[in-house]
């Protein structure tokens, strides 16, 4: 069970499953490993040897460019891939399909699990103390078949292409059963929180967050911090929710509540996921 909720193809489909056949799927995996820990050194320049961030520091908006970059070099990648594939099959026939925005941007949903969670705080922090205007723009997608070399078309995005637009598209943020052996699962500055609300409350979609968890995490004696961070967050989420006019929503999902917490359901939360 958890070799399978581990792979990151599998991960996808599960994604792609709850959220719609038209969704690209992105699974981002940590590129260092010290021994068993997971270190997300190129999203948070401020992590330890065992990759527990010392802050989350939005200076060069680390998180957002790299990610970004991650998305534009790995769709290259795909196209090279998808239209050798058609050349060699049929090369007076190739072309190359994908989902696209009927808008100028696509709509972003971000989950950051266990470890990852560290990652969609540095987002966060990084959205906050950005100086874009929200778009609000709702994905609406299509499909759209570029004859012999596809290229991306400004204005016309399947992915964001930089720092600012993936920012911009950010709609919903999930936080599936993170935590850490050290505080900063989750991010519990108000001024930061703050500043997403009054972000959110410019654009017209607003912005959606949701915490996922299992006793795993929420009931660990031998961790209590990331329940106590857990509760912060969603406080002060609630009471920026409270005065945002429904611009900014949250909710709370606690999964194998009646379970003794044990490292499956760790992983089975991916599976149980509720995404609506």
């Amino acid at each position: 069970m958890i070799e399978r909720l581990s792979d990151a193809q599998n991960i996808a489909r599960i994604l792609v499953s709850k959220l719609g056949p038209s969704v690209n799927a992105w699974v981002v995996e940590s590129s260092t490993f010290n021994g068993p820990f997971a270190v997300y050194k190129e999203f948070i320049p401020s992590v330890n040897s065992r990759g527990e961030p010392k802050c989350y520091d939005p200076s060069g908006f680390p998180a957002s460019t790299f990610t970004a970059l991650l998305l534009s070099k790995c769709f290259e990648e795909a196209k090279k891939l998808i239209t050798g594939r058609q050349h060699e099959a049929s090369p007076s026939t190739m072309h190359f399909t994908a989902s696209t925005s009927s808008s100028c941007q696509p709509k972003t949903i971000i989950l950051g699990f266990s470890k990852g969670g560290t990652v969609l705080n540095q987002l966060l922090s990084e959205l906050a103390h950005s100086t874009l205007q929200p778009t609000g723009t709702l994905l609406h997608f299509r499909k759209q078949v570029v004859r012999d070399s596809p290229k991306i078309q400004e204005g016309n995005e399947i992915f964001p292409m930089s720092k600012d637009s993936l920012l911009n598209s950010i709609s919903d943020f999930h936080y599936v059963d993170v935590g850490l052996n050290s505080v900063g699962a989750y991010l519990t500055e108000q001024n930061v929180i703050k500043k997403i609300a009054e972000w959110s409350s410019h654009g017209t979609a607003g912005i959606h967050f949701t915490l996922h968890g299992t006793p795993r995490q929420w009931c660990d004696s031998n961790r209590p911090w990331i329940r106590n961070e857990k509760d912060r967050l969603l406080q002060l989420l609630q009471d920026e929710a409270s005065r945002s006019g429904g611009k900014l929503l949250v909710c709370e999902r606690f999964y194998f509540a009646n379970c003794p917490p044990n490292l499956q359901m760790h992983f089975e939360i991916i599976e149980n996921l509720d995404m609506s």
